[in-house]
């Protein structure tokens, strides 16, 4: 079932708010954060990230086995996160242990699959 979207039966705009909205998007690092998120939006990254969340570390060779991919594919996932701010490292000897980068990327992790079981739920509900 397709949602009809609402839209503006008239044509109006508010100057005010536009330039306030403006000048709060020019000032944001809305690129960066755009980034980040398209980092996580590949499956197998959002399932890594999902892992780190519930695990505080978690090795490569862990991460591949978790998701039955290849130590190398997994390292290439692992290193966009990485590069994204999404998570972080450390050397455990030969092994790399794979965290999250901070609390606050747990959180939108964690807020975003809460937000996804509720908007599910009142879908389930309203049909």
């Amino acid at each position: 079932m397709v949602k009809e979207i609402p839209t503006c039966e008239s044509w109006s705009i508010d100057e005010t708010r536009i330039k306030e909205a403006k000048e709060a998007i020019d000032q944001a690092p809305i690129k960066d954060v755009s980034q980040m998120f398209k980092s996580i939006a590949d499956l197998n990254r959002a399932k890594m990230t999902y892992a780190l969340c519930i695990h505080e570390e978690l090795c490569v060779c862990d991460i591949a086995t978790l998701l039955n991919i290849t130590v190398a594919n997994a390292s290439h996932h692992l290193r966009l996160l990485y590069n994204n701010g999404v998570v972080t490292y450390r050397k455990d000897g030969k092994r790399a242990m794979y965290r999250i980068y901070d609390e606050h990327i747990r959180q939108i992790m964690l807020v975003s699959i809460e937000h996804k079981e509720e908007v599910t739920s009142d879908e389930t509900t309203h049909i």
